[in-house]
């Protein structure tokens, strides 16, 4: 066949298969009487397995002496190994990112929802800023760590403009490693106290943010609640090990509940007639 052919079975360009020639990585094609190039099946099951390895991120060098070492010699060389399973590692990394950032823009999504209710239920808008705090409650199983980090940083991200608590389905205490986190970032949570749901049901909340999964089980519907929201987020809690990898997971945890606090706060402000502010994670 000839080089078009070629290109064509294993979905590249010919220029992408005189390439992969001129780098080694593809024999050099042997030629017809006109000169034209001439490539067989061989050829293609090469080809085509390069490309694969080089999608999954491994250099021109590597794909082909993999291929080389699959087809002709039916074994795999050991120093390839530790490659292939960095690669692995890295697209299993990938996806939990991608995976991440899909949650996130649902967040996102439902908060951008959320308050496009808020507004559609006052027929008439009002020209003054409401000067009265933006309401928000967030709940956790335990209100040990999840919602107590949430609580602290939008008191921080938020300033005067909210009034923020925090609430567990069943009162525990304070996960220590939330406050070293929390210190972590200049915020002083030694303080805090785990607080019981049943001290805010008959308040009144703009938003109640649940952030695992049981507390939303628990309560699907919160009394008061203008909007209710739901972020689902790992419980560092979980996490064993050593000290540093305990503290590393709630840092983690921070982090992606600033992730979300950043569009929340503009938005919950912009519902609310108020100028947004600068959010940073500092």
């Amino acid at each position: 066949m000839r080089i078009a052919e070629l290109a064509r079975r294993v979905g590249i360009a010919p220029s992408a298969v005189r390439w992969y020639e001129k780098a080694g990585v593809l024999p050099a094609a042997g030629r017809e009487e006109n000169g034209y190039r001439s490539y067989s099946d061989p050829d293609v099951a090469r080809l085509r397995l390069v490309v694969s390895l080089r999608r999954l991120g491994l250099g021109p060098e590597d794909a082909g002496r993999l291929a080389h070492l699959c087809l002709e010699r039916g074994a795999v060389d050991l120093d390839l190994a530790p490659l292939l399973a960095e690669q692995r590692a890295a697209i299993a990394r990938q996806r939990a990112d991608l995976d991440r950032l899909e949650v996130e823009l649902l967040d996102l999504e439902d908060t951008i929802a959320a308050a496009g209710r808020a507004r559609r239920t006052d027929p008439v808008p009002d020209p003054v800023p409401d000067p009265t705090p933006i309401r928000v409650l967030f709940l956790c199983t335990h209100n040990s760590a999840r919602s107590q980090i949430a609580e602290a940083l939008l008191g921080r991200y938020g300033g005067g403009d909210f009034h923020v608590q925090s609430a567990g389905t069943e009162q525990t205490r304070v996960n220590p490693y939330a406050v070293r986190a929390l210190a972590e970032l200049g915020i002083d949570w030694s303080g805090a106290r785990s607080k019981a749901l049943t001290e805010f049901v008959d308040q009144p909340w703009d938003y109640v943010i649940t952030v695992c999964d049981r507390a939303r089980q628990a309560c699907p519907v919160f009394p008061g609640a203008v909007n209710s929201l739901h972020w689902g987020l790992d419980d560092p809690s979980d996490v064993e090990g050593t000290d540093d990898e305990r503290l590393a997971a709630f840092r983690r945890t921070a982090a992606e509940v600033s992730v979300r606090l950043r569009p929340f706060v503009e938005i919950a402000l912009r519902s609310a007639g108020r100028p947004p502010r600068s959010v940073t994670a500092g």
